[in-house]
C-alpha cells in the first residue's frame, strides 16, 4: 500500500524523494523493498514497549471511569480537572482522549447537538461585470422607536458598482426577488452568466427569492452562517453608507426621505467615488470600460513627470495598471498549496 501511495504521488507530479520523504523513508529504503518484491511497509517498528505506556489496568479504568454516570456526559478537557479535584491522576488529557478513540467511544459527550462544520463558501471570480454580485440589506433609523427601513444594496464585485437597490420598511424574499429580478433585467444579465453572493438570511433563502434566482439563471452563493468576512464587499459599502459626513445625524422621517438620501447616496458612490481598490476611478467609469483610458493617461503623466525629473525617482512610477481580476472569498494559501500539490 505504501508503495502505492508513492507511485501514485509520482505519477501526479511530485518528486519521488520528497515523497519519501513525507512518509519518513528513504529513497534507498524504498528501491531495496521493490528489489525485495515487498508490497507494504517493510518497517519493523519499535521492538519494546515503551516504558511510559499506560498499563491494561489504566486503560480499563479510564474506560470505566468516563462510561460511568457521573462523567459519560463530559469531555476528558472536564473528566480530568474533577478527578484531580478528588485526588486521583490516571492520566493526561491527551491519554484519554486516545483510549477512548481506539475503544471507538470518542464520542460527542454532551446533551448538546455537536457543533456543525461549515465550510468556506467557494471562491469566485470575476475579470468583467456582470459575473458576480454580492447584495446584503442593512437597517436606517426611522423616528418610531424599535422600527426601522431596510435599504436592499446590489453592489458588482467586478466593478464595485451598485448596481440595483431599494428601500423598504421590512426584510422579505418576496422585496428581495423583485430588486435582483430588475437588476437583471437592467443590466441584461443572460442565463449562467451570474452568480449572486449573500450571507444566510432568511430574505436571502426564502422560497420566493431561491426561485426567482432558478427563474433568472443566476447561481446562488452564501456566506457561513454569522461570518461577516465572507460577504466583504457588501459589508464595505454598507460601511462607507453609514460613515459618509452627510449621513443624517437624526432617524430619517419617512420611507421616502430615506429614498432620496440613498438616492443621492448611490449618485455620488457610483460617479464620483474614486475607489480605492480599484485604482482611484469611480465604480461606473470601470464598470463601462472608460477606466482604460483614465489609467493609460495617469501613467503617461507619471512617465512625462519622471523624465522631466529623473533624480526625483528611485524607483519606477506609480502603479496605475488596471486590476484585470477581483476574487471573492478567495482560497486560503494552504488550499491553493494543496490544489497544486
Amino acid at each position: 500500500m505504501i508503495l502505492e501511495l508513492i507511485d501514485e504521488a509520482v505519477e501526479s507530479g511530485a518528486r519521488r524523494k520528497a515523497a519519501c520523504e513525507i512518509l519518513g523513508l528513504d529513497p534507498t529504503t524504498v528501491q531495496r523493498w521493490r528489489k525485495r518484491g515487498a508490497a507494504g511497509d517493510r518497517r519493523a517498528g519499535p521492538l519494546t514497549k515503551p516504558q511510559n505506556a499506560l498499563s491494561p489496568v489504566e486503560v480499563a479504568k479510564i474506560l470505566e471511569i468516563a462510561g460511568s454516570p457521573g462523567y459519560r456526559d463530559k469531555s476528558p478537557k472536564q473528566i480530568v480537572p474533577l478527578l484531580a479535584d478528588q485526588g486521583i491522576f490516571i492520566a493526561s488529557e491527551r491519554s484519554f482522549y486516545r483510549v477512548l478513540e481506539e475503544a471507538d467511544q470518542l464520542k460527542h459527550r454532551e446533551p448538546s447537538k455537536p457543533p456543525t462544520k461549515r465550510h468556506r463558501p467557494s471562491e469566485l471570480i470575476a475579470d468583467s461585470p456582470g459575473q458576480v454580485w454580492s447584495w446584503d440589506i442593512t437597517y436606517l433609523h426611522s423616528e418610531l422607536k424599535g422600527a426601522f427601513y431596510y435599504l436592499y444594496m446590489v453592489l458588482d464585485v467586478w466593478s464595485r458598482k451598485i448596481v440595483g437597490f431599494e428601500v423598504y420598511e421590512e426584510e422579505s424574499a418576496e422585496h428581495a426577488a423583485g430588486l435582483i429580478d430588475c437588476t437583471c433585467a437592467a443590466e441584461a444579465i443572460s442565463r449562467g452568466e451570474l452568480t449572486l453572493h449573500s450571507d444566510n438570511g432568511s430574505p436571502m433563502k426564502g422560497a420566493t427569492m431561491l426561485a426567482k434566482l432558478q427563474d433568472l439563471g443566476v447561481a446562488a452563493s452564501f456566506s457561513r452562517p454569522s461570518v461577516s468576512n465572507d460577504n466583504p464587499f457588501s459589508e464595505s459599502a454598507f460601511r462607507t453608507v453609514k460613515y459618509r459626513p452627510n449621513y443624517p445625524k437624526k432617524p430619517f422621517a419617512s420611507i421616502e426621505e430615506a429614498r432620496a438620501w440613498v438616492q443621492g447616496f448611490v449618485d455620488w458612490y457610483n460617479d464620483e467615488h474614486l475607489h480605492s481598490s480599484i485604482r482611484f476611478v469611480t465604480p461606473s467609469s470601470r464598470h463601462n470600460g472608460d477606466d482604460v483610458e483614465i489609467l493609460k493617461q495617469r501613467h503617461q503623466v507619471y512617465l512625462e513627470a519622471q523624465a522631466r525629473h529623473p533624480e526625483r525617482w528611485s524607483r519606477k512610477t506609480r502603479e496605475w495598471s488596471r486590476v484585470d481580476e477581483v476574487i471573492l472569498n478567495p482560497a486560503p494559501a494552504e488550499e491553493e498549496a494543496k490544489a497544486c500539490a
